[in-house]
């Protein structure tokens, strides 16, 4: 087994969530491992995500009336919700726990927690980006939530309120106050009612950002080691005694680390259950598209939310980017047509003309949810076991803030924000039963590809 190095971290996942993490860790001083199966960063989910970086717009799925609205849903043409039944028990249990979370005070409570950490995440990419000197295509244009509906329009006071307590600005919009910030909707102003403008929001490539990023923590020290399954966390009850991997080469390795950071989203529990530990963090399976564009005056000038159908058109510098949907489908990442119709529709709907629907490019990804909405940042049971994952869609938005501070809870000092109900202890005691030896080297191998 090799020896630990003093303040060596050993990192499992390089997207964006363990990118930023490596960097935060090793400007703190950190030698930095950061070991992924992929050949690269930002390989899976944050390959191709809708681009939103949007603190404001940070909420739990789980609230009130959305019960009653999935099973809507479910039986509308572009629903924004699909359910495949697995034969895994944890798709259900994560279901239930989700339902409990649809009460107004859990949402209020879930939705703080979610506001406090992207705000602060923020203001980090603000830092982080001045310091680093990165270009990832970024727009600080803020987002436009779009209502088709006087109902949603007026739904909309619950969260203006937590907005006003909050101190974050805002501005309610009725259909000339949208064609203002978004000119690109004149074709389609009969479409909407009004919108709610959150303008310190921003846009950009999650999957440039984590490639300039991974290059910056290079210039650092940091060391990547790509094409490597994680095999299992090897624990003596007390802390984490070694990472096994293993190369495609079929070389097997146990590496040893003074700190082991989980940042693998969706597969972070399967690494957690033998060693005692149950995140109840499951993979709801979202898609994207990206077209060029093709009319400037009909496309995004920034990011806008459909609120009907829950879809993100986001621009970039010469492509629009439309994410949306949730599947609950285990690990299945096959593209399937009817949710992206429903991506195809909205973006046409409301841009007519604006991209170019003959080189459309397709994507899926598995978005690693918790059922209370907030992710899960901070210690575990096991000493030198930390967590940062679970961050749903809101991965890009929080990544630089939840690598932050989680450099402060490793490195001892007292983080800047207040991080209670942040990490796993919400969820009830862990226990460490002894050691743990399952792999991972299922699901979702290989880089996305486009149809």
């Amino acid at each position: 087994m090799q020896n630990a190095h003093p303040g060596h971290s050993i990192i499992l996942g390089a997207g964006v969530i363990g990118i930023t993490s490596a960097w935060y860790l090793a400007r703190a001083g950190h030698q930095v491992t950061v070991i992924d199966r992929q050949s690269g960063p930002a390989q899976e989910t944050s390959f191709a995500n809708a681009g939103m970086v949007s603190p404001g717009y940070s909420a739990p799925w789980a609230a009130p009336g959305v019960p009653l609205k999935a099973i809507k849903w479910m039986l509308s043409r572009h629903a924004p919700l699909a359910i495949r039944p697995t034969a895994d028990l944890q798709q259900y249990r994560w279901m239930w726990q989700m339902l409990r979370n649809c009460t107004a005070d859990r949402y209020a409570l879930n939705k703080q927690r979610m506001m406090r950490l992207a705000d602060h995440s923020r203001q980090c990419l603000m830092d982080l980006r001045s310091e680093a000197g990165i270009d990832y295509e970024q727009r600080q244009r803020g987002t436009l939530q779009l209502f088709r509906t006087q109902k949603q329009l007026d739904a909309a006071a619950q969260d203006i309120d937590v907005l006003q307590k909050l101190g974050v600005p805002f501005d309610l919009l009725d259909r000339a106050g949208c064609l203002r910030a978004e000119p690109g909707l004149a074709q389609s102003q009969n479409k909407f009612v009004g919108g709610l403008r959150l303008p310190l929001d921003e846009t950009g490539d999650c999957q440039l950002f984590t490639t300039e990023l991974e290059a910056r923590c290079r210039a650092l020290g940091v060391r990547f080691r790509y094409g490597c399954d994680i095999l299992a966390l090897n624990s003596d009850g007390r802390r984490i005694t070694g990472a096994e991997i293993a190369t495609r080469e079929c070389n097997r390795e146990t590496l040893q680390a003074d700190n082991v950071v989980l940042a693998l989203g969706s597969y972070s529990p399967e690494l957690l259950r033998p060693l005692g530990i149950d995140l109840p963090v499951y993979p709801v399976k979202g898609y994207s598209l990206t077209v060029p564009i093709s009319d400037d005056s009909r496309a995004p000038t920034s990011t806008i939310m459909d609120e009907t159908y829950k879809v993100a058109i986001t621009r970039f510098d010469d492509r629009i980017r439309v994410g949306g949907t949730a599947e609950l489908a285990g690990f299945d990442l096959r593209l399937r047509r009817k949710p992206l119709s429903t991506l195809r529709m909205v973006v046409n709907d409301l841009f007519p003309g604006g991209g170019d629907n003959s080189d459309t490019r397709y994507w899926a990804g598995l978005r690693p949810m918790t059922p209370d909405g907030t992710p899960v940042v901070g210690a575990t049971a096991l000493d030198n076991l930390f967590l940062n994952t679970g961050h749903g869609t809101l991965g890009w938005t929080m990544a630089c803030g939840s690598a932050q501070v989680l450099s402060d809870i490793i490195g001892q000092r007292r983080p800047v924000i207040d991080t209670q109900g942040l990490d796993i202890s919400r969820y009830g005691r862990q226990t460490r039963p002894g050691h743990g030896n399952r792999a991972l080297t299922g699901h979702g191998k290989g880089k996305p590809a486009y149809p």
